[in-house]
């Protein structure tokens, strides 16, 4: 029996018609292609509050997705975590465009909540599955004020996970969290409360 053609298309990584403006707005904000201190620090508290080992705010733009926040555990850790098709894979910074499903939070504009990648036929073919062993995920948008989805916060895991309710609030939150501290980076400087522009 073949598959529908709109039931084929969900298992590849969807049309993004949002990335040119959203490669503008994260130029003008100067953020998503270096690893980030502060975002690697949420993504730690992330895995912290979840109990997943792996966490990213992750930035996604036309052939790319860049892990500005990056939680993992040990190099050590991770070789024996997170194992694909026999060999350790190490998780770094950078990862394809159309591997994992952060690319399917953006274009939807929603939270994505999979306690078991393989219960979701649109889901289970992704890459991150055999490559990297993948299981489990929950992602959230990273919407600005102009309403343009910047990228995600997400955790995942080689185990499956009842995230539930909770976990849908907690990756809410630190979505939140993070726009929050991305608006007070580029919020204009009270010109009296600072040192003066011209001052040297």
């Amino acid at each position: 029996m073949s598959m529908p053609d709109n039931e084929f298309r969900l298992t590849i990584t969807p049309d993004d018609p949002g990335a040119p403006e959203r490669v503008k707005r994260l130029r003008q904000l100067g953020i998503g292609d270096l690893p980030d201190p502060e975002f690697d620090q949420l993504a730690k508290e992330l895995t912290e509050l979840t109990g997943a080992p792996y966490a990213m705010v992750n930035f996604i733009d036309e052939d790319r997705q860049y892990f500005a926040g990056l939680a993992a555990p040990d190099a050590d850790d991770a070789n024996q975590a997170i194992a694909g098709a026999g060999e350790a894979v190490e998780v770094g910074r950078e990862m394809d465009r159309d591997h994992g499903y952060c690319p399917h939070v953006v274009v939807r504009g929603k939270a994505l909540v999979l306690g078991d990648v393989c219960d979701y036929p649109r889901f289970a073919g992704n890459p991150v599955v055999d490559k990297i062993g993948i299981r489990s995920y929950l992602g959230a948008p990273l919407i600005d004020d102009e309403g343009n989805t910047l990228g995600t916060v997400c955790v995942v895991d080689t185990e499956t996970h009842d995230w539930g309710r909770p976990g849908l609030d907690i990756i809410k939150g630190m979505a939140a969290k993070v726009m929050d501290r991305i608006r007070e980076r580029n919020e204009p400087r009270d010109p009296y409360g600072g040192e003066h522009p011209l001052q040297g």
